[in-house]
């Protein structure tokens, strides 16, 4: 029985996020104090309060996350006894996701990656004026169609498709114009359903070169070492573990397409079987299931899920 533990992204925060972790186990609320301190912000407050509007501001969503899955990592390190080299094959992250997965294989320290990931979301919300850029979900899509319907929406401007999510589900991203043509064009043709969705900048696009070019700089500052385990990287759908062929991925994965399909059915092909999505929701495991015919996932990002976890363990 292979495994792998992913780590999810944006579009899983939600208030209230790690609050019951915290209040459960003394090593997640340290993961909380230490992520306050390393930010000298008071982040928790914002993830266990709200309001929503402060807690989906990028700058916010990205470390919330990482905040909640190494909360969850170190839960299941203390409680359940888990080890990554020991226990997983693989390590992945969505998007942001994979720096979370980078600390908890050691790539990353832990201040780094917290840090990191706030300079991420400011840069990334900087990178493209509010109201100037926009993404849709397309359902019922591949790929292959996905982009050739943003490139009959783009009529001299950026569209591309940038989250090939799987399970029929891709995400385009580019200028607002060109956004809303694609979702209309994406109806006329029948797509299932074609949505704007409630982001503030166009990630993972073109568009954002200068929240690369940001990331870049920052990431020449930190330390990277080679993870525990392979990371099956965003940007080539392939394992990882040479420090600069991770630097180089978290750089390119600020305007390239995450190729989520493609790594879970990498892992999938190279014997995984069971997925443990650390961190906030459970977006991954219903991704993973409609990829990996007869994978099994599981969310651990609460007690009475690290409980789930430890009895499935047995």
């Amino acid at each position: 029985m292979a495994a792998a533990f992913v780590f999810p992204g944006q579009g899983s925060q939600a208030v209230g996020m790690g609050k019951a972790l915290a209040e459960t186990f003394p090593v997640a609320r340290q993961v909380f104090e230490r992520v306050d301190e390393a930010l000298a912000d008071k982040l928790s407050a914002i993830m266990w309060e709200g309001p929503a509007e402060t807690l989906t501001l990028t700058e916010n969503t990205q470390p919330a996350l990482v905040a909640v899955s190494l909360a969850a990592m170190r839960v299941l390190e203390t409680e359940a006894g888990v080890e990554l080299v020991r226990d997983a094959k693989f390590v992945a992250g969505h998007s942001v996701g994979e720096y979370s997965a980078l600390a908890a294989t050691g790539a990353l320290s832990f201040d780094d990656a917290v840090r990191l990931v706030r300079i991420r979301g400011r840069a990334m919300q900087r990178a493209v004026p509010v109201g100037q850029g926009a993404m849709a979900a397309l359902l019922g899509v591949d790929f292959e169609q996905a982009a050739a319907i943003a490139a009959e929406a783009a009529q001299g401007e950026l569209v591309q498709a940038a989250n090939d999510n799987g399970g029929g589900q891709v995400v385009v991203s580019g200028h607002k114009a060109a956004v809303e043509r694609a979702v209309e064009i994406a109806k006329a043709k029948g797509v299932r359903r074609a949505m704007l969705l409630p982001v503030s900048a166009p990630f993972h696009s073109a568009l954002m070169q200068p929240a690369a070019d940001a990331m870049a700089q920052a990431l020449a500052k930190v330390t990277i070492r080679a993870p525990t385990i392979p990371l099956i990287a965003n940007v080539t759908a392939a394992p990882v573990t040479a420090p600069a062929d991770i630097l180089r991925g978290l750089v390119e994965q600020v305007t390239g397409t995450v190729r989520w399909r493609e790594s879970v059915s990498y892992m999938a092909a190279a014997g995984v079987t069971h997925f443990y999505e650390v961190g906030a929701g459970k977006v991954l495991t219903g991704l993973i299931k409609r990829i990996a015919e007869g994978a099994s996932g599981m969310p651990i990002g609460s007690p009475d899920e690290v409980a789930a976890f430890k009895a499935a363990r047995g």
